[in-house]
């Protein structure tokens, strides 16, 4: 997708590197009102040395929560991480989303969600998903907590659709799984030049990003390979999880609020902006309130902006995945994934 650009409202100059990976592939970060930062490696292949790690001041890093945690062995586990994709600080805990679906081959035993006592670095609960909701080939890609309403949201990439899960209950339902909203566009996505391929095709990934606005209104959600931004009001998809009959009227709520870069994680700031990766053009950019996309930075060291998230001294940290530019086979050892920190946008004067 081309765009017509403002000048970027963060020079490039800004974006400092927070932590570099060597030969392991991070996809997710997460970074709790107090400083912690966690970030994840999903298991996309083998020899993955971790799959969640807690980051220190001083650049160091350790399993987290601890060395057993992210020992797999290949056989289902309810106590051990299989495929990591997202780590999400709410409160005083870490919910680790778990698709359990290695390499992409298939759900092994059922996808979960672990959720750890950040005070203790305990697990507090354990939520797990059937084959009705988490299908042999979906991947649950990222998740956002709705207090308010005692839920929990989730995109699933593999096949499209969003994934509700009660709190208390640990009762699930999945809704808008035929709904255009959820699913990949018919598009060939082009970065550093070239067509984003796998298996000589252009991959279809479905509703990846997410994200909920400050008032837990309106849940935000967009497929990796498209170009078009959605929400749906948090109210419908409550009514539809506790009466499958109301998910007529939910579909009929989804806004398309029109077409943005194709991005991959999604983040607000205080100020109502929006924040997404743009792949296409190695940039971070921004809607406004208005609807306005705006460039933050762009810069050649952006190769694939993949998770945001937002440290308690305003800085924007977000992992560069650089996921066009991994082998689909061999070693990734030489390569280095970083984890950059910018300011965020400037407000409006």
């Amino acid at each position: 997708m081309e765009t017509t650009r403002a000048p970027q409202s963060v020079p490039d100059s800004q974006l400092k590197t927070v932590i570099t990976f060597k030969g392991a592939q991070v996809t997710g970060v997460t970074s709790t009102g107090t400083g912690r930062l966690f970030a994840n490696f999903p298991r996309w292949r083998e020899g993955v040395p971790f799959s969640v790690v807690e980051v220190s001041p001083d650049g160091s890093f350790a399993p987290y929560p601890d060395a057993e945690w992210n020992r797999w062995d290949g056989n289902p586990r309810v106590n051990r991480f299989t495929c990591v994709q997202s780590v999400v600080a709410h409160g005083d805990s870490l919910y680790v989303l778990d698709p359990s679906n290695p390499e992409f081959a298939g759900v092994i035993g059922s996808a979960k969600l672990f959720v750890f006592d950040l005070k203790t670095n305990q697990l507090k609960r354990r939520y797990e998903f059937d084959n009705g909701v988490a299908p042999q080939k979906s991947y649950l890609n990222d998740l956002r907590v709705d207090d308010a309403a005692g839920k929990i949201y989730i995109t699933d990439s593999g096949l499209g659709a969003i994934v509700v899960v009660d709190m208390v209950t640990g009762n699930t339902r999945r809704l808008l799984a035929q709904h255009p909203s959820t699913k990949a566009e018919e598009i060939t996505l082009r970065i550093d030049g070239k067509e984003f391929l796998r298996n000589g095709r252009a991959p279809r990934i479905h509703s990846d990003g997410i994200e909920l606005d400050e008032k837990r209104g309106y849940l935000y959600y967009h497929a990796l390979t498209g170009y078009h931004l959605y929400r749906v009001p948090t109210s419908a998809l409550v009514a539809a999880f506790f009466d499958p009959k109301q998910e007529p009227a939910l579909e009929a709520k989804v806004e398309d609020l029109g077409k943005t870069p194709a991005p991959d994680g999604m983040m607000f700031d205080a100020e109502g902006n929006l924040y997404l990766g743009d792949l296409e053009h190695d940039a971070v950019v921004y809607r406004t309130q208005a609807g306005e996309i705006l460039t933050l930075v762009q810069d050649p060291r952006i190769r694939w902006a993949d998770t945001f998230t937002i440290g308690p001294d305003n800085s924007l940290i977000f992992t560069a995945s650089r996921i066009h530019q991994v082998p689909q086979k061999g070693g990734i050892e030489d390569m280095e994934f970083p984890i950059y920190s910018l300011p965020l946008a400037p407000s409006p004067r």
